[in-house]
C-alpha cells in the first residue's frame, strides 16, 4: 500500500499486486470527500495507519519512479466506480482487475465507493477490514482536539468520560477532565442527530416535501444539473408517485416528522440536541420545527467561537469528522436514514467500543409514514405508542444478520466476539 499526494487532478487511489493477498500494494490518493480538497493525512495519522497494518500490508508513501510518470488512463489503469459491480464479489476482482495489476503493475481506483461484497468474504479480507476500519483509522490531533472540545461542551464541562471517548480523541480525552461539574452533580447527557436532509438527497429522492411548484421546479432545476441520468430516467420510464415513494417509506424524514418522532419518543423541552451535518434544505426556516420544541438544539458551528472553527472550514470531510465524533460520543444517537453510510460508520463505531450500552435510534420509514398519515385522526398517547413501535432503539447488542456491511455489523467471528 502507498501513500502519496496527487500528481493529476482527481486521482484517488492506486492498487499495484493481487488486491486479495498479503502482499498488496497500494498507492492511495485521498482527494475528494464531498468537494474536500482533505487529504487522507489531514484526516487519519498515517504513521499509525502504516503501523497498525504492517503486519497485514506493506504500505509506502509514493510509487516507484518509474511508475509515477504514467499515463495511468492511457494505458488502461483507471478504474472507476462504474467499472466495479456495486457489492462485487473477490472473484470480480481477481477476473477484471488483476489482469490489469498483472500487465500494467498499477491500478488507479477513481470514485471508489462501496463497491466490495459484504458477504460472503474471506475471513482474512473481512478481519482487515475490520483492524483497518475500527483500529487503523485514527484523526489527526487536530481534528481529535476540537472533537474533545464539542464533546466537553456538549456535556456542559461534567467531568466525565464515555466508553468511546478515548478511541475518538486519543490522549485529548484526559483534557475532557478537567472541566468544571455541574453544581447539582447531575450528569450532563445529550441526543445526536444526523438530519439527512440536504438539497441532493431531497431531489434525488423524487419525493415531495410540502413546498409546491415552487419546491417542485427548484429540484428538477437541480437535477438537471446534478443528475442528469435521473432527469432522462423520468423521460423514458414511468416512476412511483411521490405519494407512492412516500408509503415506502423511500423519502427522507422532514425535520417536521422528526420533531414528531423524537418527541414521541420521550425527548423533552430540556434535551440537549446535537444536530449534525449541515446545508439542511430550507434553510432555518425549514428547522424551525425542531428549534422551536428544543431550544437547546446545537450544532458544531454555534458551538464553536470563529476562530475554533475557521482551520476546519471549506474542508467537508474535516467538518464531517468532527460530527462523527460527537455523534459516536453521544448518549444517544439517532438517524433519520438508517441506509446512510454515515449514520452506519457511527452505529457500527457504537456497537464495537460501547460494550452494547450505546442507545441507537433506527426508524422505520415505512411505518413511520403511515403512522404519520394518520396522525390527525389519533390521540398523542396512541401516536407516542406507534412510533416506538416503529423505532429500534438498541440498548443491547444485536447479532449480525447475514449478507450486511462489516461496518454497521461488526459482530461477526472476523471482527468481534459474539457473545
Amino acid at each position: 500500500m502507498r501513500f502519496s499526494r496527487p500528481r493529476k487532478h482527481g486521482m484517488k487511489e492506486k492498487i499495484g499486486d493481487d488486491p486479495l493477498g498479503r502482499h498488496t500494494k497500494l498507492h492511495k490518493f485521498s482527494k475528494t470527500f464531498w468537494l474536500s480538497q482533505s487529504q487522507f493525512g489531514d484526516i487519519y495519522q498515517e504513521e499509525h495507519f502504516i503501523d497498525y497494518l504492517k503486519p497485514d500490508i506493506p504500505i509506502v508513501r509514493e510509487l516507484p519512479q518509474e511508475l509515477q510518470s504514467l499515463d495511468l488512463e492511457a494505458i488502461g489503469s483507471l478504474v472507476t466506480d462504474a467499472d466495479i459491480v456495486k457489492e462485487a464479489k473477490p472473484s470480480f476482482y481477481k477476473k477484471y482487475i488483476l489482469p490489469i495489476l498483472h500487465k500494467n503493475r498499477v491500478v488507479h481506483f477513481l470514485g471508489f465507493g462501496n463497491r466490495l461484497a459484504s458477504d460472503p468474504l474471506p475471513f482474512q479480507v473481512q478481519r482487515l477490514r475490520c483492524r483497518c476500519n475500527f483500529h487503523a483509522l485514527k484523526f489527526v490531533p487536530k481534528i481529535q482536539e476540537t472533537g474533545a472540545l464539542l464533546i466537553r461542551r456538549m456535556r456542559q464541562n461534567v467531568t466525565r468520560l464515555g466508553p468511546l471517548d478515548r478511541h475518538l480523541v486519543g490522549s485529548f480525552s484526559k483534557s475532557m477532565m478537567k472541566g468544571e461539574r455541574n453544581r447539582g452533580g447531575k450528569v450532563a447527557r445529550y441526543l445526536a442527530l444526523h438530519l439527512r436532509f440536504e438539497i441532493d438527497m431531497v431531489a434525488h429522492s423524487l419525493c415531495e416535501y410540502g413546498g409546491g411548484e415552487e419546491e417542485r421546479n427548484e429540484l428538477e432545476a437541480y437535477r438537471e444539473i446534478h443528475f442528469p441520468a435521473l432527469v432522462e430516467l423520468k423521460k423514458t420510464k414511468k416512476l412511483p408517485s411521490p405519494a407512492a415513494l412516500k408509503a415506502e417509506g423511500l423519502c427522507p424524514l422532514m425535520p417536521e416528522e422528526t420533531v414528531l418522532m423524537v418527541a414521541a419518543l420521550g425527548f423533552n423541552r430540556q434535551t440537549r440536541i446535537y444536530l449534525a451535518g449541515a446545508h439542511i434544505y430550507g434553510g432555518k426556516s425549514r428547522l424551525a420545527s425542531l428549534t422551536t420544541l428544543y431550544p437547546n438544539l446545537v450544532t458544531k458551528e454555534s458551538l464553536l467561537s470563529s476562530a475554533e472553527i475557521e482551520p476546519f472550514k471549506n474542508f467537508s470531510s474535516q467538518l464531517a469528522a468532527l460530527d462523527f465524533i460527537v455523534c459516536s460520543a453521544a448518549d444517544v444517537f439517532a438517524m433519520t436514514d438508517s441506509g446512510s453510510q454515515f449514520s452506519s460508520l457511527i452505529s457500527g463505531f457504537r456497537v464495537y467500543y460501547g460494550g452494547g450500552k450505546m442507545a441507537t435510534i433506527r426508524p422505520n420509514k415505512r411505518r413511520l409514514a403511515d403512522i404519520f398519515v394518520k396522525n390527525n385522526t389519533i390521540d398523542w398517547r396512541t401516536f407516542e405508542q406507534r412510533v416506538r413501535k416503529a423505532v429500534r432503539q438498541t440498548k443491547r447488542v444485536f447479532s449480525r444478520p447475514v449478507g450486511r456491511s462489516v461496518y454497521r455489523y461488526p459482530r461477526c467471528k472476523e471482527c468481534m466476539c459474539n457473545t
